[in-house]
């Protein structure tokens, strides 16, 4: 019976890892936009992320230069989705 077992857990598993890999491959693809790599945001590259998120908003504030859009999330964590 040791072995019939071993057997079914086997196969659930490549059926459940196999579930995984096929949900994974059909997820959508990221739609954020990266931190762009030009003279401006270079500076905070080597910061660590909450250090870096605190210059974000002096750019990107309803009055600055690059307003953000309707309805975006909270600004306090733009590093949470935005990639360096």
């Amino acid at each position: 019976m040791k072995k019939k077992n071993a057997w079914l857990y086997n196969i659930a598993f490549v059926v459940i890892v196999g579930g995984i890999v096929i949900f994974l491959w059909n997820a959508p693809p990221e739609t954020t936009a990266r931190v762009p790599k030009d003279e401006i945001h270079q500076r905070f590259f080597p910061m660590k992320k909450k250090e870096a998120e605190k210059h974000c908003e002096k750019c990107h504030n309803p009055e600055g230069d690059v307003p953000l859009p309707e309805g975006h999330p909270p600004k306090y964590r733009c590093l949470f989705c935005h990639k360096r």
